[in-house]
C-alpha cells in the first residue's frame, strides 16, 4: 500500500479510537433511569456513573499525553484500546454500581490515550502522506466532535433494543478494530527514553503528577458538588494540592508540566482560555436543550435526541469545509470567524424562549453544528502550531482537559438556573449568560497571534 491510502487508513483507526472518549462521555445520559431501577439507586447516586468518567477523563488526558511523549504514542495508543476492551468485557458482568463505577473510571483512562496520542503521531501521518498537518488532524478532530453529539442518540437506541449492557459491549469491536488498524498501518514510534526502570521512574515526577490530578479532581468534585457535606473542604484541598503543584514543577526538573515554559506561550494559554470558554457555551445547549425540550414542551426522549442529531451532522459534513479554509486563509482568520458564527448562532437560541416548535428546534441544532466544528478544529490546529513537537501530547491532554472544564461550568450553572424550573424563561436567562461566554470568548480569540 502506497503511502497515502496507508495513512489515510491509519487516520481513521486513531480517528475510531478518538471518537470513543466523547461517545462514551455522552451515551450514557440516557441509561440512568434504566440504571436506577437496575441497581435501586437515587437521583444522586446513579449520577457517579457520568461523574466518574468525567473526572478520570479530565486528569487523565494530560499524564496520558505526557506518557505519549516520553514512551510513544503508538504503543500507548495501543495499551489504552486494549483496557477498554477489557474493561467493556467484564463491566456487564458488574455485581454492583459501584464496580461499574470503577469500570467507566477505567474506560475513561483507556480512552484519554487516543486523542493525545493521536496528536503527537499527527507530524509523522502527515510526513509520511505527504499532506499539510491540518488533514490528518481535521479528521481527527472531527471524529472528537461529532462523536459527542451522535452519542444520546446511539445510547438510546443501544439501550431500548439491548440494555445498558451493550453501551459497553459496543466498545469491544471498535476497540479492537482501532488496535488493529493502528497497528497495522500507523508509523512506528520513534526511538523515546529508555534507560533503567528506576531512572525512568525517578524523573517522572510522581509526586508533581498526583498533586495535578489529585487537585484537578477535588475541584471539579467541588464543582460538581457531588459530595454536598463536604464541598467547601474538597475546594479547599483541592485549591492547596494546586499550590503544591506549582511549587513542586517550579523546582523539579524535568517536570511534569513546565509552568515557566507554560507561562511564555502566550499563545497557547489563549487557546486553551477560548476553548473552555467555547465548550462552555457548547453545552450550555448540549445539556440545557434537551432538558428544556423534555420538561417545557413535554418531547419523549427518544425525539429530543433526534432533534439534537442535526448538530452532529452538520459538524460532520462542515469540517472539510474548515479545514480547507484554515489551509486557505490561515488559523486566526477561520477561528474568529467560528466564535463570531458562535455568538449570532447563541442569539438565535432566544427564539426558543418564544416557541418550541420542531422545525424551529431543527434549524437552530443545525446552526449551532456550523460554529461547533469550525471552532473545534481551529482551536486544534491553533493548540498544534503553538506547541513545541516534543510537547504536544500533554498540551493535547490539557486541551482535552479544557473541553471538560467547560462542560462541568456549563452543567455546575444548567443546574442554579434550572433550579427554579425549567422553562423558556429560565432558558432566557442561560442565553444572556451564554452571549457573554461567547464575547469574552471572541476577545481572547482577537488577541491569539500564531506561535513562531
Amino acid at each position: 500500500m502506497s503511502n497515502s491510502p496507508r495513512t489515510g487508513v491509519a487516520v481513521a483507526g486513531l480517528s475510531l479510537g478518538t471518537a470513543l472518549n466523547p461517545l462514551n462521555s455522552s451515551m450514557i445520559a440516557v441509561a440512568l433511569v434504566v440504571l436506577r431501577a437496575d441497581f435501586a439507586l437515587d437521583v444522586a447516586t446513579v449520577t457517579w456513573v457520568i461523574t466518574a468518567f468525567y473526572l478520570t477523563s479530565a486528569a487523565g488526558q494530560p499524564l496520558m499525553g505526557r506518557l505519549a511523549d516520553r514512551f510513544g504514542p503508538r504503543r500507548l495508543f495501543l495499551l489504552g484500546m486494549a483496557v477498554v476492551a477489557v474493561t467493556c468485557a467484564l463491566a456487564p458482568l458488574a455485581p454492583n454500581f459501584a464496580l461499574l463505577c470503577v469500570a467507566r473510571a477505567f474506560m475513561a483512562l483507556g480512552t484519554a490515550t487516543a486523542y493525545p496520542s493521536a496528536v503527537v503521531m499527527v507530524g509523522a501521518l502527515a510526513l509520511q502522506g505527504e499532506v499539510k498537518s491540518t488533514r490528518p488532524l481535521g479528521r481527527i478532530q472531527m471524529a472528537n466532535t461529532s462523536a459527542a453529539a451522535v452519542g444520546p442518540v446511539v445510547g438510546g437506541l443501544l439501550v431500548s433494543l439491548v440494555g445498558w449492557q451493550a453501551l459497553f459491549l459496543v466498545n469491544i469491536p471498535l476497540a479492537l478494530a482501532a488496535i488493529f488498524i493502528v497497528w497495522r498501518f500507523a508509523p512506528a514510534d520513534e526511538d523515546r527514553e529508555r534507560g533503567r526502570a528506576s531512572a525512568l521512574l525517578r524523573d517522572s515526577d510522581i509526586p508533581g503528577i498526583l498533586a495535578f490530578v489529585g487537585a484537578l479532581v477535588l475541584v471539579m468534585m467541588a464543582l460538581l458538588n457531588v459530595l454536598p457535606g463536604v464541598r467547601w473542604w474538597l475546594l479547599g484541598g483541592g485549591l492547596l494540592l494546586a499550590a503544591l503543584f506549582v511549587w513542586r514543577e517550579l523546582r523539579f526538573a524535568p517536570p511534569f508540566l513546565d509552568l515557566r515554559l507554560l507561562g511564555r506561550n502566550r499563545p497557547l494559554l489563549l487557546v486553551y482560555l477560548g476553548f473552555a470558554l467555547f465548550n462552555g457555551v457548547y453545552y450550555f445547549a448540549f445539556f440545557g436543550l434537551p432538558q428544556l425540550l423534555q420538561q417545557a414542551a413535554g418531547y419523549d426522549p427518544g425525539i429530543v435526541g433526534l432533534l439534537m442529531l442535526p448538530l452532529a451532522a452538520i459538524s460532520v459534513i462542515g469540517t472539510p469545509f474548515a479545514v480547507r479554509a484554515i489551509d486557505s486563509f490561515g488559523v486566526k482568520r477561520v477561528l474568529i470567524t467560528g466564535v463570531v458564527l458562535l455568538v449570532a448562532a447563541t442569539g438565535a437560541m432566544w427564539l426558543l424562549t418564544a416557541s418550541l416548535a420542531i422545525p424551529l428546534v431543527l434549524a437552530l441544532t443545525a446552526l449551532l453544528g456550523v460554529p461547533y466544528c469550525v471552532v473545534s478544529i481551529a482551536s486544534s490546529q491553533g493548540m498544534y502550531v503553538s506547541t513545541r513537537p516534543e510537547e504536544r501530547g500533554v498540551a493535547a491532554g490539557i486541551f482535552q482537559t479544557c473541553r471538560y472544564l467547560g462542560a462541568i461550568t456549563a452543567t455546575v450553572l444548567i443546574g442554579i438556573f434550572y433550579g427554579t424550573g425549567v422553562n423558556q424563561a429560565n432558558w432566557g436567562l442561560m442565553v444572556v449568560v451564554m452571549l457573554g461566554l461567547g464575547a469574552v470568548a471572541l476577545v481572547v480569540t482577537l488577541g491569539w497571534r500564531e506561535r513562531k
